[in-house]
């Protein structure tokens, strides 16, 4: 398989889960001293993120979570991130200006910022509250997180039983998706890899990497148009513009909004014949519980996508870490 190493995938992901142990100690740590809100607060991709694990937890939990744009906090402000709030945010290379800047900000208001920051030695790093380092997987560092929140607020009694399956299935399981994806991925690469526009619709704790899938993989990396668009909101507009040669990818989850998406799913092929569905329940997923399987819809999605980028990547000669204009010029 093109740019496929299976041992470093697995290592990588039970490395993530390895994590757990450091986020419960923080966590429980936070409910110890008390807090009033949690905020999940990012950019570009890491806002993405967060918008996924407040869905994650909206649905299971009482406390107050919310979802902050570092962009908009910094010019708007926002009265919740005060004192007693926890502040979750992400970061790979930890410069990003908003970031900065937006982490000051909600420290002067009196917040405490969890931060998962790739590089432990960043300035961004260093003025974190509580720090995890570790590359990659950010949207199971942030469930992990959620999870933990919930399991110490007295709202998640199966926490020990999931991440026990988690801890023993999930990373085999992620690289049998990739494996069994590959051969669909190419395909599907070679139909759309050079598409005047692509739509992507999605719901759920997918809708997240839905909106980050379109603009920071095929905008950013691949250089090709793209719309995302919630499936609740597919029949308020959208739809009217999908023609037989409108290209649409449709995510299916098993989450709690899975209908959602199901329904775009079946009113497409009315209109429309170049639409692909991608259903996480077509993946085996071996070992993992059925009541499970909804928390890790985004990250069998998120498989599947990792093999239909490198064969974009490798059919339009552009490797993915070449950009025009990101971190090229002042902005």
């Amino acid at each position: 398989m093109l740019k496929f190493n299976e041992q470093k995938k697995i290592d990588s992901i039970n490395g993530a889960l390895a994590l757990r142990k450091n986020i419960e100690t923080i966590v429980d740590d936070i409910h110890s001293e008390g807090f009033k809100n949690v905020c999940w607060f990012g950019i570009g991709g890491t806002y993405a993120s967060a918008m996924q694990a407040v869905v994650h937890m909206k649905e299971k939990t009482s406390l107050e979570v919310f979802y902050e744009s570092a962009a908009e906090y910094l010019t708007t402000g926002n009265k919740r991130i005060a004192e007693g709030t926890i502040v979750i945010i992400s970061s790979v290379t930890g410069s990003t200006e908003e970031m900065v800047d937006g982490v000051k900000k909600a420290q002067k208001a009196g917040a405490k910022v969890l931060g998962f920051i790739d590089i432990a030695d960043t300035n961004l790093a260093k003025m974190m509250d509580y720090l995890v380092s570790y590359p990659e997987n950010e949207q199971l560092k942030f469930f992990m997180t959620a999870d933990r929140f919930m399991y110490k607020s007295g709202e998640f009694d199966d926490y020990e039983d999931k991440y026990a399956e988690y801890d023993k299935h999930l990373a085999k399981a992620l690289v049998e998706v990739e494996k069994d994806a590959d051969s669909f991925a190419e395909c599907f690469a070679k139909e759309h890899n050079n598409d005047e526009i692509h739509y992507f619709v999605g719901a759920g704790n997918q809708y997240g990497a839905t909106y980050s899938y379109a603009m920071c993989y095929w905008e950013e990396q691949h250089w090709i148009k793209t719309k995302s668009i919630h499936s609740a909101e597919f029949f308020h507009g959208m739809f009217e513009i999908v023609v037989r040669d409108t290209p649409v990818t449709v995510y299916v989850t098993e989450d709690s909004q899975r209908e959602l998406s199901l329904r775009v799913a079946r009113f497409l092929p009315q209109i429309c014949a170049n639409y692909t569905v991608i259903d996480t329940k077509d993946y085996d997923l071996s070992g993992i519980s059925d009541k499970y399987r909804g928390g890790i819809s985004p990250l069998v999605i998120h498989a599947v996508n990792n093999r239909i980028d490198v064969h974009i990547e490798k059919l339009n000669c552009h490797p993915m870490d070449i950009r025009r204009y990101y971190r090229q010029l002042d902005y």
